[in-house]
């Protein structure tokens, strides 16, 4: 289970952050940045993907009241197109520490790749399973993504945005076979591109 020991070890305040949604054929990235308060550690903290969409929502309810600090950022599929996938989860990492209250010295970020962001960065492989921090900013992309997906749904209905986020299920393959791709769906994205040309069976499950 995640700890705060690498939080602190850092010149403080610190700041987790974790993004979603770098796979999904559709929707925007983003991402999550949270300062949390030693002494007000929701438990449960764990990474986004381990647990439920009920623990999500619930813990994203503590994190928000209990953080020091929280901020949320998007990168949109335009932006996505322009920048590449790596970049615009870079650009969303910044928008969310940028709506943090408090500015932070440190950011832990999942994974190993040195995003230029508004402070001094240390990477951790697999940081959502051991950051409480970045766990926290994971539930927040996550919980963020998934709902702005589920309103995608009502804008754009057909393609079951609200069941699947965007990723890949067969709703959503047969969606882009029948209906072809919509302005949320990257238009890179090789299933996507193939739908593009006419040639979406090729977009098998």
């Amino acid at each position: 289970m995640p700890d705060m020991l690498l939080e602190m070890a850092c010149p403080g305040p610190v700041c987790g952050v974790d993004e979603a949604g770098r796979g999904p054929w559709a929707g925007p990235v983003s991402a999550g940045a949270v300062i949390l308060d030693p002494a007000r550690v929701p438990a449960g903290l764990d990474d986004s993907k381990k647990l439920t969409a009920k623990a999500r929502e619930a813990l994203e309810i503590e994190i928000k009241q209990h953080a020091i600090a929280w901020g949320v950022g998007f990168a949109s599929v335009e932006e996505i197109a322009q920048l590449n996938i790596l970049h615009a989860s870079g650009l969303a990492m910044c928008r969310a520490i940028e709506a943090l209250s408090v500015t932070p010295v440190y950011a832990l970020v999942d994974g190993n790749y040195h995003f230029k962001l508004p402070c001094e960065v240390k990477t951790v492989v697999k940081g959502d399973a051991i950051s409480c921090s970045i766990a926290a900013a994971s539930i927040l992309a996550k919980v963020a993504r998934d709902r702005l997906m589920v309103e995608m749904d009502n804008l754009y209905p057909g393609y079951g945005f609200a069941g699947h986020k965007g990723y890949h299920a067969h709703v959503h393959v047969e969606a882009l076979r029948t209906l072809g791709p919509c302005e949320i769906h990257r238009r890179g994205w090789e299933p996507v591109r193939l739908a593009l040309i006419g040639r979406g069976e090729l977009a098998v499950d």
